[in-house]
């Protein structure tokens, strides 16, 4: 791998032949036979573009999902998405309608079989699946069985574990779980939450990384954003407990937040996936402002440790702009190779 080789966070927009554009939970445009093929033609155009745009460490787009939490959770046995319930999720930060957790959590079958084993067969690159971390599962549900939320945690850790240990098989790379649920529960994530993504990654051998942001690019984020003042210190009271972990990568917003770049060595000793891309601007950057990013990573993480990211996933924006964004970052990264190499 190249210094400063480049990732994404993990979703791309979806093309409007298969989805309705620039909007989460869009719904399909399609069903049955014709949705599987639309999914699998979408899966290998993102993965082309990734690689046209010189992303180094490639996913699937999650062209496949819905959403990162419910593209999950429909193949779980007890959960009941007719029994849905509007909650506050994120700590209240805005509502959704959430499945009701109603029975012992089980895998109905392989979740990711199908688009893991495509993306394999059509790119020779590194390539990362991304699944959602167990704290943002429990938050992202009602419950109405387990009545303890570190619990229903372990149970969907189990599950977790068992697909991922099945996308390693698949030839997966990189297996990451997201987790913006992490920002939001300081006290949880070293109660519980880093013990949950242990169980999640038991007996991997492939990468294993963590991807913690300010959510997407929607107007509940950016308001939230808004209320947390002119520095954002949440990483400062995580970033220990992650730095003692067992997971080898953290993925994390740097561009145009107010993070304190200097928290970056509270991570020493990981890989760090370091956000030099806006999701929630449409502004595109240059490659300067990428290298510029990175640039600062390189003053307090050792440069072979830094990984050039998007602050997060990008399915909710233009498809224009996404792929812009990427080849912004490519190129930028690449410059920064002949600036601190």
């Amino acid at each position: 791998m190249p210094l400063f080789a480049t990732t994404i966070a993990g979703s791309l927009p979806k093309p409007a032949w298969l989805a309705e554009p620039n909007r989460l939970w869009a719904p399909w445009r399609a069903a049955g036979a014709a949705l599987a093929d639309a999914k699998r033609d979408a899966t290998v155009l993102a993965l082309k573009l990734q690689e046209d745009c010189g992303i180094d460490v490639v996913t699937d787009g999650e062209q496949s999902r819905q959403h990162f939490v419910h593209g999950f959770l429909e193949f779980v046995d007890g959960i009941d998405f007719a029994r849905k319930v509007e909650i506050g999720i994120r700590a209240d930060r805005y509502k959704a309608m959430v499945p009701t957790v109603t029975g012992a959590l089980r895998l109905k079958t392989r979740v990711h079989a199908r688009e893991a084993q495509l993306a394999r067969a059509h790119t020779e690159r590194k390539l990362k699946f991304t699944l959602p971390g167990p704290m943002t599962i429990v938050d992202t549900v009602a419950d109405a069985h387990y009545g303890d939320r570190t619990k229903m945690a372990m149970a969907f850790a189990d599950l977790l574990n068992a697909e991922a240990r099945a996308l390693e098989a698949d030839g997966v790379d990189v297996i990451q779980f997201d987790e913006p649920a992490f920002n939001v529960y300081l006290r949880e994530v070293e109660a519980w939450g880093i013990d949950a993504l242990h169980r999640a990654i038991e007996g991997l051998t492939c990468t294993t990384a963590v991807h913690i942001c300010y959510g997407y690019g929607i107007k509940a984020n950016i308001d939230w954003k808004a209320t947390l003042g002119s520095e954002w210190r949440q990483y400062e009271q995580i970033f220990p407990a992650l730095a003692k972990s067992r997971i080898a990568q953290v993925s994390v917003e740097c561009r145009n937040s107010r993070v304190p770049i200097g928290l970056l060595r509270l991570l020493d000793g990981k890989d760090v996936q370091v956000g030099a891309i806006d999701v929630a601007s449409e502004e595109i950057e240059s490659p300067d402002e990428v290298a510029t990013v990175i640039g600062e990573a390189t003053k307090y993480l050792p440069k072979e440790s830094i990984i050039a990211g998007t602050n997060c996933g990008m399915a909710p924006m233009r498809w224009d702009i996404a792929f812009r964004k990427l080849e912004a970052l490519g190129k930028g990264a690449e410059l920064a190779r002949k600036r601190f190499a």
